[in-house]
């Protein structure tokens, strides 16, 4: 290391301690009075889902050489960092591209038969206890040479996320597990509570290094930026960036109908990346094994998930759906009754699980006329089978008279179709 470069670092150690002095809400106000988000990011930044081989070697190459370079992991000989949770159908890894380059990810997880990764060391009870979906903000990277540009990929990364969880992926609580000395960036400019009042010291998902959790409602979230951002010039606001901007850089997913994650991975993908380039499935535990197998529940993906121990092979446990849904629908009675509210979180090819307004009775047939997707829409008669109620909500389990061929359509493609693009094919899995 060159003097200057030795000389660079002890000042910036020093401005760092200097900083640490102040009161909280004093670095607070100075990390906001960075802010620098550009309302025009440059054409040839792209922001999407990764999707592709290539983009998710990427993602998942940008990831290995931040987390070394920190201290986060050792080197892997794949030069990736991939984990369990990049297997899940219910996690989503967005990039940010710059002329086709990937030069920025982050990964959303959502809650699945696995958990989260953080759950390991900070108790979710609380965040659990509201209403609302939680996914982990995780394996989040930019690369070095956009590191020192004002947040120029980072900015619009964090807006994409923030559409994505808000519009897409049926997210109220975001939660992380960052390194203390980032977690006041989190708290000041997106206003991320604590978990804990204490640090964990050793997180073994980043090597052992120290870690704190922290989660933001997204339900809340934009009157506290409204009022944190009110008087802010454009450039420094984040409330006007998250909520009223719109980066056509950004690449929304297209859906036929309302599914609420995108899964990407086909068998050649999970092969690919968790068989022949890692060793991620082989060091699974037979527990973890098994749920996969539950997950991915299909002939096509058997053939490259780990081995069921033997005892297990035969497992009767509840299957996992690859993909979770949100259709809002109503329920017509007989003569000129009012129409009742409902929201579907749960299908199956006779019947589905629904939240309602009010108790449904279980004696009598009712349409249900049910929005599956922008342009499709089923009406079938339908019978309560079942009811329970969660801190003054009603959730009912209805069965399905006869499947209209919308409802066919939109069930078997859930049920045999490997990603979220299969889906805009539903015909072809009608037998």
């Amino acid at each position: 290391m060159s003097t200057y470069s030795r000389l660079r670092n002890l000042a910036h150690q020093a401005a760092r301690k200097l900083f640490a002095l102040l009161p909280k809400g004093k670095r607070h106000t100075i990390y906001r009075s960075f802010v620098d988000c550009d309302p025009e990011p440059n054409q040839r930044l792209v922001l999407k889902i990764a999707e592709t081989r290539e983009e998710l070697e990427a993602c998942f190459k940008l990831l290995h050489d931040a987390y070394v370079s920190s201290g986060f992991m050792t080197p892997d000989p794949s030069g990736m960092r991939v984990t369990i949770y990049h297997a899940l159908p219910t996690t989503t890894t967005l990039c940010a591209k710059y002329n086709d380059q990937v030069v920025g990810t982050l990964s959303l997880i959502r809650e699945s038969a696995i958990g989260f990764p953080l759950q390991r060391i900070f108790d979710l009870t609380n965040v659990r206890k509201k209403e609302g979906n939680i996914a982990e903000v995780s394996a989040l990277a930019v690369h070095p040479r956009f590191r020192r540009t004002g947040g120029t990929i980072l900015f619009p990364l964090m807006k994409f996320m923030y559409e994505y969880c808000t519009t897409f992926f049926d997210t109220r609580h975001l939660v992380i597990a960052v390194n203390p000395r980032h977690i006041e960036m989190y708290e000041s400019l997106l206003f991320f509570r604590r978990l804990t009042s204490t640090v964990v010291e050793n997180y073994d998902f980043v090597n052992g290094a120290p870690a704190v959790g922290a989660t933001l409602d997204l339900k809340h979230a934009p009157d506290i930026l409204r009022e944190a951002y009110a008087n802010k010039p454009l450039r420094r606001n984040l409330y006007h960036y998250f909520l009223e901007t719109t980066l056509p850089n950004i690449q929304i997913p297209h859906r036929r109908f309302f599914t609420t994650n995108d899964p990407v991975l086909t068998p050649d993908l999970i092969d690919y990346f968790f068989n022949q380039r890692t060793t991620v499935f082989a060091e699974l535990s037979d527990r973890k094994k098994t749920l996969l197998h539950l997950i991915y529940d299909l002939p096509e993906y058997r053939k490259v998930l780990p081995p069921l121990p033997d005892k297990q092979a035969d497992s009767k446990i509840r299957r996992h759906q690859r993909f979770s849904v949100k259709c809002p629908a109503q329920l017509l009675g007989q003569g000129n009754e009012k129409a009742i509210p409902i929201e579907i979180s749960e299908v199956s090819r006779y019947g589905f699980r629904a939240r309602t307004s009010r108790k449904i009775p279980g004696e009598v047939w009712l349409t249900a006329v049910i929005q599956l997707g922008a342009q499709e829409v089923s009406r079938l008669t339908v019978q309560v089978v079942q009811g329970t109620d969660q801190d003054d909500k009603h959730y009912s389990g209805f069965r399905i008279g006869e499947p209209d061929l919308v409802w066919r359509k939109f069930v078997t493609a859930l049920y045999q179709g490997h990603t979220h693009s299969d889906l805009d094919q539903a015909t072809r899995f009608l037998s």
